[in-house]
């Protein structure tokens, strides 16, 4: 009778459904568990997984029952069992009920056994789904042994109408934290520190006899141990009175809304949420009786996020410092649903929310909030120049972790427009002063007087400003603009080359070609009319002969140097240290990594003057600046995640861990660990969490652990002349890149 699996889980489903008496209850469990070593066993004699798939999503959300899907036909992804290596096979149910679920119904849709490796972005082919509905879900797979898995434990989602955009927005995260300190400074005056800046209100309990009122000053800065109540710039503070009266024991802070981040180009948070601000300390004034740390909360809000995603640790002190920094950087800024630009204005700008993107991948399982930052900027475009060039590799970076084409296949007329490559002159090159009315309007602009305008880094100069700035330079290096610019240009030979291949993946070959030509047509154009021969350096424009950091660094950084002027730009490079701001080091440190300049990179993020990481910790803050220091822009924020470059470098670059092809069918890792002696590491992924760890025996061998999930295959790649160990057997290092299994791998190397 119960000759199979699903038998058995039917007979357990019927012990759980009648509510069987005791005794009964046993003998059917003996039975079963007969059963299970007898029935175990598949038609072919091969027995089946003991576990099932794990971290299931629908559109990307892990938590889909806490949302609205918009999509009608939904995507499904999860991660194989731990057992698993591969899988050959899969069965999706999708059920109308829990009832039906549990009993492993899919009325919806039984996708039946598909024979299939693609373990993520299965879209919905039932039933039509119907809009406030909700539908539950479970998957189970086949290996690569054929041995089949339990189902997973189901999740629900609900169907919401349908928008002009694809992209389903993902729940909050709501946290109570209590202080870290909490000190009594007088009989009226209390201290508290949360021990990090959060956006958030504050709750707290209070007893009184009498009406009376309270003072708070909250804030995101110290002076001399105390609150910082003048600020520079835009770090936070503000003092708050709250009557508090006998027939009251709970209250929330009514903060003040800031003018500037509330004006209506500002991103509007729900309307379930309180005023926000940022700040970690605390101060009340004027209480009377005893005050206690049970009873004040910070209430913080955050995107969806888990803080066990990833992680890092090193032999560096210093460098383990800023990756918390960076990471909780990350984390902190996700309250607003869609990346902006810190708390000043709270708009999204597109190369600030690139450096979020590349960052929250690496520090979270997370692709909603990139995804509908994506859709938001293709219907509000900012003024840069170089802004603009940031699309592309928004979308080409959701396309390589995601290994999704949706966004691609619905915007790819208008991402066109985005590569500014109507503005291209005969040899290929373009410039912003091209731009016409008409042009703007394609890139998404409303108002016809607005115009593009190149900004290479920022803050500019102290001429342009008026800022009495450390540097007159700003954070441009001296850079010298001209018409035809070579940082636009790189920027810009990367987005024609990521046109490429998108164009390929929607079947458009005549397209694919004609990008593939003007690619190396700008190539050999910025080498031919930007590159000092002389010099060996790249000048920032047509028509000067000055070169910054930023022109030969984003050009190391897009792959445009050749082999022959690698030498003399990184040589020239190194002379100019950290001379560009927070955003500018993702491209510098980049460019040094691409250059195999490993320990100088670290010698960057590991420094401690006042252009460093390092300085945003010890001048206090607990989320990246949004300049080095307030002295390079006197109206620099405390909350700004362009500055947290390092919660992606790390991952990608020091450890090099990144997806070879979309989705991490392949992944690649290329450690350049510089002198690190030690170092651990695990790196989210859509199919699972690469783990990783390391230990330098001395200068001549090094030994890694790498652990890696199921259904992706890894590239490791070491120098042609090391000798390689993986799992104790020395293998081939011909091409200089060893192919690593499924699971635990011990690869040692000896140089």
């Amino acid at each position: 009778m119960f000759s199979n699996r699903r038998n058995l889980e039917k007979l357990m489903m019927m012990i759980r459904r009648y509510k069987l008496k005791r005794y009964k209850q046993v003998v059917l469990v003996v039975f079963s568990s007969l059963l299970l070593f007898m029935g175990c066993k598949s038609q072919n004699g091969i027995s089946s997984l003991k576990n099932s798939p794990t971290g299931l999503t629908v559109e990307f959300i892990r938590a889909p029952e806490t949302v609205l899907i918009i999509d009608q036909k939904p995507e499904f992804s999860w991660e194989l069992p731990k057992t698993a290596v591969k899988q050959l096979s899969y069965q999706i149910l999708v059920a109308s009920s829990k009832e039906l679920i549990e009993n492993n119904k899919g009325d919806v849709w039984d996708s039946e056994k598909i024979v299939s490796g693609q373990s993520i972005n299965i879209e919905f082919k039932g039933a039509s789904l119907e809009v406030g509905n909700t539908y539950f879900w479970k998957v189970k797979i086949w290996n690569e042994e054929n041995k089949e898995s339990l189902y997973s434990k189901y999740q629900s989602f609900k169907i919401g109408a349908k928008k002009n955009i694809i992209t389903s927005a993902n729940s909050f995260r709501i946290d109570s934290i209590k202080p870290i300190k909490f000190d009594k400074i007088n009989d009226s005056l209390y201290f508290m520190d949360f021990g990090k800046a959060a956006f958030a209100t504050l709750q707290f309990n209070y007893k009184t006899s009498i009406n009376d009122t309270l003072v708070f000053n909250i804030g995101e800065q110290l002076i001399n141990n105390r609150i910082n109540r003048k600020p520079k710039g835009t770090i936070r503070y503000q003092k708050i009175k709250v009557p508090v009266n006998p027939s009251q024991n709970s209250y929330v802070l009514s903060l003040k809304p800031d003018k500037r981040n509330t004006k209506p180009i500002a991103v509007k948070l729900p309307e379930s949420f309180p005023v926000l601000m940022p700040f970690r300390y605390v101060e009340v004034e004027t209480a009377k009786g005893n005050l206690q740390l049970k009873d004040f909360n910070q209430v913080a809000y955050f995107g969806y996020w888990k803080d066990n995603t990833s992680y890092f640790e090193s032999s560096n002190t210093i460098l383990n410092q800023v990756w918390d920094l960076c990471k909780y950087s990350i984390k902190a800024t996700t309250f607003a649903g869609v990346y902006v630009d810190g708390d000043r204005e709270r708009i999204p700008y597109e190369a600030d929310a690139y450096l979020n993107q590349l960052s929250h991948y690496t520090t979270d399982k997370e692709y909603a909030i990139a995804r509908q930052t994506i859709e938001y900027f293709m219907e509000h475009p900012t003024w840069p120049t170089e802004w603009q060039l940031h699309v592309a590799l928004m979308f080409y970076a959701d396309y390589m972790y995601t290994g999704n084409t949706e966004l691609i296949e619905r915007y790819y007329d208008e991402l066109k427009y985005k590569t500014l490559m109507e503005l291209k002159r005969e040899d290929g090159l373009i410039s912003s002063e091209r731009a016409t009315p008409e042009f703007m309007k394609k890139l998404g602009f409303k108002n016809p007087r607005e115009k593009l305008k190149d900004i290479v880094d920022w803050p500019p100069a102290q001429k342009d400003t008026g800022w009495k700035l450390a540097t007159k330079e700003g954070e441009r290096d001296g850079f010298v603009f001209k018409p035809i610019n070579t940082v636009i240009n790189s920027l810009y030979y990367r987005n024609i080359e990521i046109m490429a291949e998108f164009a390929e993946i929607l079947g458009k070959a005549d397209e694919a070609k004609a990008y593939k030509q003007l690619a190396v047509q700008v190539k050999k154009s910025i080498n031919n009319k930007l590159f000092n021969a002389e010099l060996g350096v790249y000048r920032d424009g047509e028509g000067t002969n000055h070169a910054s950091l930023h022109s030969n660094m984003m050009a190391l950084a897009f792959n445009l140097v050749p082999e022959k002027n690698m030498k003399s730009v990184v040589d020239f490079i190194k002379t100019r240290g950290m001379a560009c701001s927070v955003y500018g080091a993702q491209y510098l440190l980049e460019a040094l990594y691409n250059a195999n300049e490993s320990e100088y990179a670290l010698e960057l993020m590991t420094a401690t003057h006042d252009r460093s990481w390092y300085n945003m910790i010890n001048i206090g803050s607990t989320i990246t600046l949004e300049a080095w220091d307030m002295k390079y822009k006197p109206n620099a924020d405390w909350n700004h995640a362009w500055g947290a470059a390092p919660a992606n470098i790390i991952p990608r670059y020091l450890w090099g861990i990144q997806p070879k092809t979309p989705g991490y069918a392949v992944a690649i890792i290329q450690p350049q660990l510089g002198n690190l002696k030690t170092s651990s590491i695990i790196v989210p992924t859509i199919r699972g969490q690469i783990k990783a760890s390391y230990v330098s025996k001395d200068d001549k061998t090094q030994k890694y652990i790498i652990d890696i999930p199921a259904n992706m295959e890894v590239e490791f790649v070491v120098n042609l002349s090391s000798k390689v160990k993986v799992n104790n057997e020395f293998k081939s290092n011909q091409l200089g890149v060893i192919y690593l299994k499924t699971g635990k791998n011990i690869v040692e190397i000896y140089n």
